[in-house]
């Protein structure tokens, strides 16, 4: 192996950080489509039903996925960004990703919250399978409809700011791959390692 490949292979992020991410944000991409069909389409109480358990599922996955990613973030070291990045970039890229970690926490955990506190009070299954509780003190409020609203509101408004980062963050890294030319993209792509051995092998 070459001293180019190796650097490529340790520049990457790991099998399963790049299986998290991705198989995130197709879950949250389908979380804001199915959300914004919910309040912006008007469907049969039935269809309507079946997209909110669908959508409380998608949601719960999510947040249980964020405890397994963070975890792993922990346990494995990420890639060390580009050192000619200037320190300002470095910093930006830091609390974006900062800031989506907390998103990823607490809109599920809103999400959660708003079904917890709701009027109707309509259970949820996991997928039409799996019971999943409400929260213990949300759920025997007195009074729901004021907490219902408010939760919901913090929940719209974090799916919004989330939308607007997460633009920012895909332009940031399509100028790293199109303008600046460096590696940020491809080390969570899950083709990146085919292309350190299409390289290996031409450098021999």
């Amino acid at each position: 192996m070459t001293t180019v490949a190796r650097a490529e292979r340790g520049n990457r992020y790991t099998a399963v950080a790049i299986f998290l991410h991705w198989a995130m944000a197709l879950g949250i991409l389908a979380l804001i489509v199915i959300g914004l069909v919910m309040t912006h389409v008007k469907l049969k109480p039935f269809d309507l039903f079946r997209l909110y358990q669908l959508h409380k599922s998608i949601g719960i996955t999510i947040l249980l996925a964020a405890f397994l990613r963070l975890a792993w973030r922990l346990m494995h070291k990420p890639p060390a960004l580009p050192s000619a990045m200037p320190p300002v970039e470095r910093k930006a890229a830091e609390a974006t990703h900062l800031l989506l970690y907390f998103y990823l926490f607490m809109l599920p955990l809103t999400g959660w919250a708003v079904v917890s506190a709701a009027v109707l009070n309509i259970p949820t299954y996991l997928y039409g399978i799996i019971p999943w509780p409400h929260l213990p003190i949300l759920s025997t409020l007195h009074n729901k409809k004021p907490v219902e609203h408010i939760l919901a509101l913090t929940h719209t408004y974090l799916a919004w700011s989330l939308i607007a980062l997460l633009v920012l963050h895909t332009a940031a890294a399509l100028r790293h791959h199109l303008i600046l030319r460096d590696d940020i993209l491809t080390r969570m792509l899950p083709w990146g390692r085919r292309q350190a051995k299409i390289k290996e092998t031409s450098s021999r």
